[in-house]
C-alpha cells in the first residue's frame, strides 16, 4: 500500500508532462503556460538550470545520489515520459488534421489563429507596468516574428529541411515551449520544419523512411538538449531582472506570427501529393467564406480563455 502510494506522486507528474507534451504540439498554446497552470513551473525551471558543473563534480565523484537529487532526477523522468506521451499522440492528431485536406487544413490554422491571439492577451496582462521600453520591446517581437512569418523556409521552397536546419530549429523551438505564454509549435509553424516533423509518427507507424525519421528525431532532440540546458539558467535570470520587458516581447512575438497562421489560403500545387511540399497563397475571403472559420477561431480562443480562467495562477506574480 505504501509502495503504491509512493507512486502517485510520479503518476501524477507523468499526467502533467502528458499535458505539456501535448500543448507544446499545439501552436498557440504554450507547454510553459501549462507547466505554470499545473504549479509545477519553477520546479521544473530549477531542476534544469541545476544541470551544471557541479552536477559533473557529483557524477564524477561517484556520488549518484547527490546528483539524481540534485538535479530532482525522479521528477523529471516523470515528467520527460508523460511528455514524450502526450507530444506523441497530439503530433499524430495534428498532422492528421494539417494534411487531410486543404479545408482542413485552413480550418486548423484558424483554431490556432484564435489560440494564440487569445494567449497574446494573457502575456499582456501579465505585465506589470506598461511604459517605453515594453512598447518597444512588443514592437520588436511583431517585427521580429512578422519577418519570420514571410521569411523563405525549406517548406516554402518545397524541400525537406536539412539535419542542420533541424538541430537549428530544435534548438529555437524549445526556448519557446518552456516560456509561460508562448508556443514552442508555433515557431516550429515560423521556421517552416512544423509539418515536416509532425509527419515522422505517422511515417513510423507505417514502417516507412524509419532510418531517416530516427536521425531527424535524434537531429531535433540534440537542439533541444542543447539549447534547454543553456537556456534555462539565461531564462532564470531574465524572468528575474527584466519580467515585465520579457513579456511584452513574447506578446508581440505572437502577435507578428498570426500572419504565418492565416486561415485563408488557396493550394497553388495541387497535382503535389505531399502536404509540406504544397505551396499556399493567402487571399481575403468572402463572407460565406469567413464566418466558419471565424467561427472556429472564437471557440478555440474561448477555450484559452476557460483554461485560463479557472486554473491559471495569480498573474501579478514573478515566475521564478
Amino acid at each position: 500500500m505504501s509502495k503504491s502510494g509512493s507512486l502517485l506522486p510520479d503518476l501524477a507528474n507523468v499526467v502533467r508532462g502528458a499535458c505539456m507534451g501535448a500543448a507544446d504540439v499545439v501552436p498557440g498554446v504554450s507547454g510553459g503556460t501549462v507547466a505554470l497552470i499545473l504549479g509545477i513551473y519553477n520546479r521544473l525551471v530549477i531542476a534544469i538550470s541545476r544541470i551544471d558543473v557541479k552536477l559533473l563534480s557529483l557524477i564524477r565523484a561517484r556520488r549518484f545520489r547527490d546528483a539524481a537529487n540534485h538535479i530532482d532526477l525522479r521528477f523529471l523522468v516523470a515528467l520527460a515520459s508523460g511528455l514524450a506521451i502526450g507530444f506523441l499522440v497530439m503530433t499524430a492528431t495534428m498532422h492528421f488534421l494539417l494534411t487531410t485536406s486543404v479545408q482542413a487544413y485552413c480550418l486548423t490554422l484558424a483554431a490556432f489563429c484564435g489560440m494564440i491571439l487569445m494567449s497574446a492577451v494573457f502575456v499582456a496582462r501579465n505585465v506589470r507596468q506598461w511604459k517605453m521600453a515594453t512598447f518597444v520591446a512588443t514592437t520588436i517581437g511583431v517585427v521580429v516574428a512578422g519577418s519570420m512569418a514571410f521569411a523563405k523556409t525549406p517548406s516554402s521552397e518545397g524541400i525537406d529541411p536539412s539535419m542542420v536546419y533541424i538541430f537549428v530549429s530544435g534548438s529555437i523551438g524549445i526556448c519557446a515551449m518552456i516560456l509561460p505564454g508562448i508556443s514552442g509549435a508555433m515557431i516550429l509553424m515560423l521556421l517552416g520544419v512544423y509539418l515536416h516533423l509532425s509527419e515522422i509518427p505517422h511515417l513510423l507507424k507505417a514502417g516507412e523512411d524509419i532510418p531517416n525519421c530516427l536521425v531527424t528525431i535524434a537531429v531535433f532532440g540534440s537542439g533541444c538538449l542543447c539549447s534547454l540546458i543553456l537556456f534555462s539558467k539565461f531564462l532564470k535570470w531574465l524572468l528575474n531582472s527584466y519580467y515585465d520587458v520579457t513579456m511584452a516581447t513574447m506578446c508581440g512575438f505572437m502577435v507578428g506570427a498570426v500572419p504565418k497562421l492565416w486561415p485563408f489560403q488557396k493550394d497553388l500545387t495541387p497535382e503535389i501529393a505531399k502536404f509540406q511540399h504544397k505551396q499556399f497563397e493567402l487571399f481575403m475571403p468572402e463572407l460565406g467564406e469567413a464566418v466558419p472559420v471565424i467561427a472556429i477561431a472564437v471557440i478555440a480562443a474561448a477555450a484559452v480563455f476557460a483554461v485560463d480562467r479557472y486554473s491559471g495562477p495569480a498573474k501579478d506574480e514573478p515566475l521564478l
